[in-house]
């Protein structure tokens, strides 16, 4: 029955152990921009897929995924970025804020109307209220994927497929 006790405190110290250094924030560079919400970021001799926390950009054969990817690939590609995880995905992939030169990634996608705010998942305020703020403002710029009448979010797009 001790060792139970023992095996099961162990057990719960390697998970909170794990999630403390899962939160924490460290530095990479881009090495890869898959699309305008996911990238691969070298650390030392690791790459992590990452998943920018909060929003959602078009998917591969949407209109403006290229012009998302481009875009995104223009800000960070063989940069050195800060990553700061929030949670890891149900494909093991890191969900975060990216920041470079003081800019996060998530937000400027969201203010050049290249990405929806994933409003499923952004649930951490005042963050995702800045970035609601941003998408609104792109859409009544009609900038990027706002100059369609009627765009159809990535996560109404996927199920359609």
């Amino acid at each position: 029955m001790k060792r139970r006790w023992v095996f099961l405190l162990c057990c719960g110290l390697l998970v909170c152990g794990a999630r403390v250094s899962a939160a924490a924030v460290w530095e990479g560079v881009v090495t890869r921009v898959i699309d305008g919400d996911s990238l691969r970021i070298r650390q030392g001799n690791q790459v992590a897929s990452v998943r920018l926390y909060g929003i959602d950009s078009p998917e591969h054969g949407q209109p403006f995924w290229r012009k998302a990817r481009d875009a995104a690939s223009d800000l960070v590609l063989g940069k050195t970025v800060r990553v700061e995880p929030i949670t890891i995905d149900q494909y093991g992939r890191t969900v975060a804020l990216v920041d470079f030169r003081g800019q996060l990634l998530n937000a400027e996608m969201v203010g050049r109307g290249l990405a929806w705010v994933y409003r499923h998942y952004c649930t951490s305020q005042p963050l995702c209220g800045r970035l609601d703020a941003l998408e609104e403002l792109a859409r009544s710029g009609r900038r990027g994927l706002w100059q369609d009448q009627r765009p159809t979010p990535p996560w109404v797009w996927r199920h359609g497929k």
